[in-house]
């Protein structure tokens, strides 16, 4: 994050904290709906620098929606009442619990807001860390849709993993189990949850499967867990595309942060955002977020108790201790201590040879036809086998500065999204612009070697790089196409990449290189890891095989003919 967007953040909260020690607390009259309610909102209040910048604009927000709406008291006392009556797991066995004050605010948040007979929030996303029981609280949405919504109710609960949606989906059994010890009336199995009453045909379901094959839902409810480590939002989007007939849809998404920094959820979260801020106005969204403020130590207590709003209730200040203790000594650790204890999405960044953060802070804005004066520069290509993306970068050296400037474009074929691993992922950059769809189930060499031609306008290229043992057919179009001249055969061998790793590295860590700032470029160098050869030459490899690096290579690739240019 650049000093400027992090002056923005602390500007937000120097505003909302004023504004919120303006309120009047007393005229919303939160306490004859429940004293929890009003506690927490003066907690936030009164203690800004105890609650980060996120959770005091969902405050701003719930006195908003309560001065446009006001709080249908008995909605948020249906929810409750069934809540504080259900048996949940614990260290004791099955026991009732009381829904702590921001709990209390969240379920008011969710249910409390209704304008012309049909209830205002839609979409709710939770992100907390881990231990917050926000798996088994929100258990109790999917009880009380099958109990009090819809006669037809369909309550889904879904996750990146079957062991995941399973946790969640087991506290609504057993709830069940308690209401209906004898299954009279609900068919309780490993996957559904089922009415047998005659005046409702609700029901409660476990999906773990692929998405296509859930075409045809009419959900109700749907609570998604552990979105953060979700690769593509197929599922969710099937399941959530299906509420178009219902009065009153929920769909609730529970998370914690995830390495995953190019996931569905955390480019998601940084809409939430702009949502609190108020640059969209969206009401139908309850969004609550719990991570650092921007000047937070991490190894700070008080920061952990800002992080975490059941500190010492679900969990204890001992092991947060412990297991801050443990991240000081092993980088996995360390990574587990930030994405779940702390809730910021973080990438470990020790094993990574330049780290997706590094790589995001060497982006920025770079346009090639924008140049002045068609500087010299470097081509080189990574061409896929047949039904992956392929790679080309331009590298541009500043002789005065000695900078060096990195544009690399990524082309995918067309009729090869479908089914594809990172199907979802890939459709997002592409709808982006970051991403070029070529015709066919193959990649469209024709396609990459039209815009290197293109690119012909906007620099002098002196060398176009080629993997000699993939490149052929582009090798043969750009040589009919007068570039035979300029054509040089980069081996991909570890002695051959070893000096273009090392500068590179420099070049990156000293803020000499630039690259050009698609979302992709950060993706594939947070994939790349280096090897070492039995004689100690270097050379970036995937972290595992389904991941790309390709950008990463055509970069260095163009290092090493700039390393070996005569002029």
């Amino acid at each position: 994050m650049s000093e400027e967007d992090k002056d923005i953040l602390r500007e937000a909260k120097r505003e909302v904290t004023e504004y919120l020690q303006g309120v009047d607390v007393g005229k919303f009259h939160l306490a004859l709906v429940d004293k929890r309610l009003e506690d927490y909102v003066r907690t936030v209040i009164d203690n800004p620098s105890m609650h980060n910048l996120w959770e005091q604009l969902a405050v701003k927000r719930f006195f908003e929606m309560c001065r446009r709406y006001g709080i249908n008291v008995c909605a948020v006392y249906e929810f409750v009442t069934l809540y504080e009556n259900l048996y949940f797991p614990s260290k004791r066995g099955k026991s009732k619990y009381k829904l702590t004050p921001v709990q209390y605010f969240q379920y008011t948040s969710i249910f409390g807001f209704w304008h012309e007979g049909k209830r205002v929030v839609r979409e709710a996303i939770l992100f907390v860390p881990r231990k917050f029981s926000k798996t088994t609280s929100t258990a109790a949405i999917s009880i009380w849709d099958v109990l009090f919504g819809d006669a037809n109710a369909e309550s889904y609960i879904a996750a990146n993993s079957a062991d995941q949606a399973k946790k969640c989906f087991n506290v609504i059994r057993g709830c069940f189990f308690k209401i209906d010890p004898k299954m009279q009336l609900y068919q309780i199995n490993e996957q559904i949850i089922k009415s047998k009453r005659p005046d409702r045909e609700a029901f409660a379901q476990c999906l773990t499967a692929n998405a296509r094959t859930k075409d045809g839902l009419n959900a109700s409810s749907v609570i998604v867990d552990e979105w953060s480590q979700a690769v593509d939002n197929d599922l969710v989007t099937v399941l959530t595309t299906s509420m178009g007939v219902r009065d009153n849809p929920l769909t609730v998404y529970i998370t914690t942060a995830s390495d995953k920094l190019d996931g569905p959820c955390a480019m998601a979260i940084k809409g939430y955002k702009e949502v609190l801020l108020g640059v969209y106005d969206d009401d139908s969204t309850f969004i609550h977020l719990f991570e650092p403020d921007v000047d937070d130590d991490e190894g700070d207590e008080a920061t952990w108790f800002k992080v975490q709003p059941h500190m010492g209730v679900t969990v204890q200040l001992d092991w947060y201790r412990h297991e801050w203790a443990k991240a000081q000594r092993d980088a996995g650790s360390k990574l587990a201590f930030r994405t779940k204890l702390l809730n910021v999405f973080a990438e470990n960044e020790q094993c990574a040879w330049i780290s997706g953060t590094l790589a995001r802070k060497m982006s920025m804005p770079f346009d090639l036809s924008k140049l002045k004066g068609r500087p010299s520069a470097m081509c080189a290509i990574d061409l896929s086998e047949s039904d992956d993306f392929s790679a080309v970068s331009i590298g541009i050296y500043e002789k005065g500065t000695r900078e060096m400037y990195f544009h690399t474009a990524y082309f995918f074929p067309k009729g090869a999204l479908e089914g594809h691993p990172n199907e979802g992922l890939y459709r997002v950059w592409a709808e982006k612009g970051h991403l070029i769809l070529t015709d066919g189930d193959v990649i469209d060499y024709k396609t990459i070697v039209s815009y290197i031609l293109e690119q012909t306008r906007y620099v002098n290229i002196l060398g176009i790089g080629y993997d000699p043992w993939k490149s052929q057919d582009v090798i043969n179009m750009l040589s009919a196409s007068g570039g035979k001249n300029v054509i040089k055969p980069v081996r991909q061998t570890y002695g051959y990449f070893t000096a273009p790793v090392q500068s590179f590295e420099h070049g990156a860590k000293t803020g000499q290189i630039h690259i050009n700032d698609n979302p992709i470029n950060a993706y594939c160098f947070s994939n790349a890891i280096l090897d070492e050869d039995r004689l100690e030459n270097i050379k970036p490899i995937k972290r595992a095989q389904t991941q790309k690096i390709d950008g990463v290579i055509t970069m260095l690739m163009c290092m090493r003919l700039f390393l070996d240019y005569i002029r």
